[in-house]
C-alpha cells in the first residue's frame, strides 16, 4: 500500500528538487501527486512500499534539520553584516504603499465594528 512521505505545499521548488533527488540517490522508490489545474489536490510524494518509510522518513528529517541549521546561519550573517531587510526597512522603501494599506485597514475596522457601536448605542 502507498504511504505519504513529504506534502509538497508551500514547499519552495529547490527543496522539493533535493528531496526527490536524496530519494533516488537512496534507491527508494516513490511517484508524485501534483496538486492539479486547480491546486485542489495535495501535492505529495509517495512511497510504493512503506517498508522504506522509516529510512525515508529518516533522509529527510535529516535533510530539512541540515536546510534549516544553513538558513538560520545565513540570517545570522546577513544579520551581522546589516544586510537582512526589516519590517523598517520596507516601509522606508514605499512609504506611500505603507499609508494606503493602513488607510485600509482603518476603513474595515471601522466598517467591522460600526455596527456593534450602533447596537450598542440603541440599547
Amino acid at each position: 500500500m502507498a504511504i505519504r512521505i513529504f506534502n509538497l505545499r508551500g514547499v519552495p521548488d529547490d527543496e522539493a528538487e533535493d528531496i526527490r533527488d536524496l530519494l533516488q540517490q537512496d534507491n527508494i522508490d516513490f511517484y508524485e501527486t501534483p496538486a492539479g489545474n486547480w491546486g485542489m489536490s495535495v501535492p505529495s510524494l509517495w512511497l510504493n512500499d512503506e517498508s522504506f518509510a522509516p529510512r525515508a522518513r529518516a533522509l529527510i528529517h535529516a535533510y530539512q534539520k541540515e536546510r534549516q541549521l544553513k538558513a538560520k546561519a545565513d540570517y545570522a550573517q546577513q544579520k551581522l553584516a546589516g544586510e537582512h531587510r526589516t519590517h523598517v526597512d520596507s516601509i522606508r522603501e514605499n512609504p506611500l504603499r505603507f499609508v494606503i494599506y493602513m488607510i485600509i485597514i482603518c476603513v474595515l475596522l471601522y466598517i467591522s465594528t460600526i455596527p456593534f457601536i450602533n447596537l450598542a448605542q440603541a440599547a
